[in-house]
């Protein structure tokens, strides 16, 4: 990002002139490194499947010729890039840490100096592979992170996953880390499974929310929806709608998976009456999985062309650490 009269914004080769300037870099300390830059340069905020495709078609790419691979990104959209990332590059065994900054580069207080330099030493040592996050001090796995904070220097945080590495004066890995994801079955180097097109909705339950405006919806049309529902999978009784829509979705072949609006814990559906009509409605329960990696998950599923039941079965199976069973 550099700065402009409509507040900053991306400069083909302003990165790598920010990054030559970082003694820290060239010190004897560091790993050696290559940076690769896309075109075009996208404000995170306008990223899609097919920016998605081509970070994990370059790490494949490269895979044999580096220890580890570093992304660096937008904060906005970062939690949901790391999520599908987690889940496209199907036997990784190698790290990729995703990071970015808060201020930007060419900015005086920039964080995005300590987030490089500490994501380059964890991508070196090797000990988390798999996709993970490195923000503020705390190394957070992939999808498990969320985005908390619009303007504070940890704007991360993994509510129902332990932190993998604390970066204080040395890197402590947890046992979190050395547990590792669930896929390391390809030893020769991963395969991408690459992102298509879905059309996936998000519907936050409010209190007093009228459900009759989300009828015009063509849920035919519709892949998956993701309910965020109050606290462990509740929702209101005193509109009948609602249900009813799920019902219609579930029965045209939609996907409709609950997520809880709470950061930490999960979803249990049932366990209240409020919650009982999601599950007779067809709902699935998303576990305490963020609602970016439900999201990111969902199109991973359906762009691997599963039918409806199966995607159902594998959004309550836990593939890459990014659900608790």
């Amino acid at each position: 990002m550099v700065r402009t009269e409509n507040g900053y914004a991306p400069r083909r080769g302003a990165l790598i002139s920010e990054l030559r300037q970082i003694r820290d870099l060239t010190s004897p300390d560091m790993p050696e490194w290559d940076f690769v830059e896309f075109d075009p340069l996208l404000d995170s905020t306008n990223i899609r499947y097919e920016q998605w495709n081509m970070i994990a078609d370059t790490i494949a790419a490269n895979y044999d010729a580096y220890d580890g691979f570093v992304v660096l990104h937008g904060t906005d959209t970062l939690a949901y890039s790391a999520s599908a990332l987690s889940f496209m590059l199907e036997g990784l065994n190698k790290p990729v840490v995703f990071t970015g900054a808060q201020i930007p580069l060419c900015e005086l207080r920039s964080d995005g100096r300590d987030n490089i330099i500490t994501s380059m030493m964890i991508a070196d040592d090797g000990l988390v592979r798999e996709v993970s996050l490195y923000f503020g001090g705390s190394l957070l796995r992939g999808n498990r992170a969320i985005k908390y904070s619009a303007d504070r220097m940890v704007a991360f945080t993994s509510p129902n996953w332990p932190v993998l590495a604390d970066a204080g004066i040395s890197i402590e890995y947890s046992e979190a880390a050395h547990s590792g994801s669930n896929d390391r079955s390809c030893s020769s180097g991963p395969s991408v499974a690459e992102m298509k097109s879905c059309r996936i909705g998000v519907i936050k339950i409010v209190p007093g929310i009228q459900f009759d405006i989300f009828a015009p919806i063509r849920f035919e049309e519709l892949d998956g929806l993701i309910l965020e529902s109050f606290g462990k999978g509740n929702i209101p009784k005193y509109d009948p709608a609602l249900t009813r829509l799920i019902t219609e979705a579930s029965k045209s072949g939609t996907v409709v998976v609950v997520c809880t609006q709470c950061p930490a814990g999960a979803i249990s559906l049932g366990t209240y009456e409020a919650g009982s009509a999601l599950v007779r409605a067809g709902a699935v329960s998303g576990g305490n999985m963020t609602t970016e990696a439900a999201i990111t998950k969902l199109n991973y599923l359906f762009s691997k062309g599963l039918a409806r039941d199966e995607i159902c079965r594998l959004m309550q199976t836990d593939l890459r650490g990014e659900l608790t069973v």
